[in-house]
């Protein structure tokens, strides 16, 4: 029998959300961009850096790690090129801060680069190109993390979740999303699932020897490991040289961690914007029309599914569990 839930719309979720920032010290800029984030990945289904992520957050502003009343700064090393230093605040407030010149100058040139560094965490990676692909750009980003995912024979923990996400806006339907980790999943998971007692997959990660584990503790005192080996591991190597390196934002290795203490993250993220229609006016509809054919014949096409799951969560609302509840009023402190 699955665990009751309490049916709520998007609204009170909203509130719920908006209260419990507040509450645990944000400014009204700071929860106006986080619950605009955390309702964007709770309303499309990805529970792992929605609601479920919230309490890290709350937590953090609590004990120091997440400044909630950072004003982000915003320069522009190049026309083409933003820079933002988020001053220990979240990294969504500083693209929100970034957005109008971001498109206008990717509109403006054809492509432009946002770096953000100084952030707490970069949460939903895909929110960022999403966004863009919905104003009609196609966007990448990537974005790095506290060290916990080792990788070849490396001792210990050397990268982060080290995301990567790409969108681009279609003829019709939904934008086209891919959002994934370097690691074979998200540090959110593996907490939850060591709080619920639940085993994960084999080859997930290993324990603080280095040997494999299915136990979700041994696991949060271990590492987690690359998808796809050491093909995965250059991902997160690339994405670390992007992020960090170029981000000019702390390396994996020297973050601090996200869930205890005071010392502040101080991690990166970068995001591209391109204008499509200055190298192919009909890009959306010859997009739509190839990712139709390929679902025809049988291709899964990211994006849809959370699209569609947006869309009915902004009609009907969403099952959230009581233990979830409970768990981000406790950590508000309210």
């Amino acid at each position: 029998m699955s665990d009751p839930t309490v049916r709520m719309e998007m609204d009170e979720v909203e509130k719920l959300v908006f209260d419990a920032c507040f509450s645990a010290g944000a400014s009204l800029d700071t929860c106006h961009s986080l619950v605009r984030a955390i309702l964007s990945a709770e309303g499309s289904g990805n529970k792992a850096v929605g609601l479920d992520h919230l309490p890290d957050y709350l937590m953090a502003l609590r004990e120091g790690r997440l400044n909630g009343y950072a004003q982000p700064e915003l320069s522009f090393p190049a026309p083409a090129l933003l820079q933002v230093d988020a001053r220990g605040g979240i990294a969504q407030l500083g693209f929100d801060r970034a957005f109008d010149e971001l498109t206008t100058r990717a509109a403006t040139f054809g492509i432009a680069l946002l770096s953000l560094h100084g952030a707490f965490s970069a949460g939903e990676l895909g929110y960022y190109p999403l966004r863009l692909a919905k104003a009609g750009f196609a966007a990448f980003a990537a974005a790095n993390g506290a060290g916990l995912m080792t990788a070849g024979s490396a001792r210990g923990p050397v990268f982060g979740a080290n995301p990567i996400a790409f969108a681009a806006p279609r003829g019709s339907g939904p934008p086209l999303l891919i959002d994934q980790a370097s690691s074979r999943t998200s540090p959110v998971s593996v907490r939850r699932a060591a709080e619920r007692g639940e085993a994960l997959p084999p080859g997930w990660a290993v324990d603080a020897d280095g040997k494999p584990t299915t136990d979700a503790a041994k696991a949060l005192k271990g590492a987690l490991l690359a998808f796809g080996g050491n093909r995965g591991a250059n991902i997160a190597l690339m994405v670390e040289v992007m992020a960090a390196g170029l981000g000019k934002a702390n390396w994996s290795a020297d973050v601090e961690s996200q869930v205890q203490g005071s010392a502040r993250p101080a991690v990166g993220m970068i995001v591209i914007a391109i204008t499509p229609a200055l190298l192919d006016q009909d890009f959306a509809p010859r997009l739509d029309r190839h990712l139709r054919r390929l679902a025809s014949n049988g291709l899964h096409i990211p994006g849809e599914a959370k699209g569609n799951a947006a869309r009915a969560a902004s009609r009907s609302g969403i099952n959230i569990a009581p233990e979830t509840i409970a768990r981000i009023v406790a950590a508000a402190g309210s």
